[in-house]
This record gives structure tokens, C-alpha cells and sequence, in this order.
């Protein structure tokens, strides 16, 4: 019943071809947070410990696409006010350098 009910999930990957059958890069990601565990205690509430979970997880994303954490930061963080809700997608880690290469003029 168990694989029943999760078989889309566990099929997903034969859609996507940028989906990993396994998940040794994400463990290895989260291995930092592991070791830094007690350092990160007193985050200063949980309310912060969520926002810094999230940038560590942008952050680890980028790196995991190959991707300069600052300069995508930087240049997403300076887009971001005026860039259209509907393409926000375009600015995730994973999509971020065709849409950068998309706003740059072609080279002659």
C-alpha cells in the first residue's frame, strides 16, 4: 500500500531527466548543518531559524547547480523588485543562467 499510494513520486524521475535516483548530493549538502548544529542553536527565534533554513537552502541549491552563491544572490536580490510574479521561476538556481543569458545581448 505504501508504494501504491506514493507511485507518481517514485516514478518522477522518468519524466525529468534533471531528477537524481538518488539523494547522496542533498545528504552530503546537509551534512554542513549537521556540523554546525550547535553553532546555529540560538538562531534567536523560530521565526529566524526558518528564514536562515531557507537561505541555506537557496544557497546550497546554487551551488549544487554549479552556481556562484553571491553573484546569483546579488543579481536576483537586484531583479527582484521589478521582475514579473509569473516568471518568477526563471530565478530559482536551476534556471537562473539561461535567464541570465536571455537579458544579455548576443555577441558578434
Amino acid at each position: 500500500n505504501y508504494m501504491l499510494r506514493r507511485w507518481s513520486s517514485f516514478t518522477r524521475f522518468l519524466d525529468d531527466g534533471r531528477i537524481c535516483l538518488s539523494n547522496n548530493a542533498a545528504e552530503r549538502a546537509l551534512r554542513g548543518i549537521a556540523l554546525g548544529r550547535k553553532s546555529w542553536l540560538f538562531c534567536g527565534s523560530d521565526r529566524c531559524g526558518q528564514r536562515a533554513a531557507i537561505l541555506y537552502s537557496l544557497i546550497v541549491s546554487a551551488k549544487m547547480n554549479d552556481i556562484d552563491p553571491q553573484a546569483w544572490l546579488a543579481d536576483v536580490l537586484a531583479r527582484l523588485p521589478a521582475y514579473p510574479a509569473h516568471r518568477i521561476d526563471d530565478l530559482l538556481p536551476w534556471n537562473w543562467r539561461s535567464a541570465k543569458l536571455r537579458t544579455q545581448p548576443a555577441a558578434a
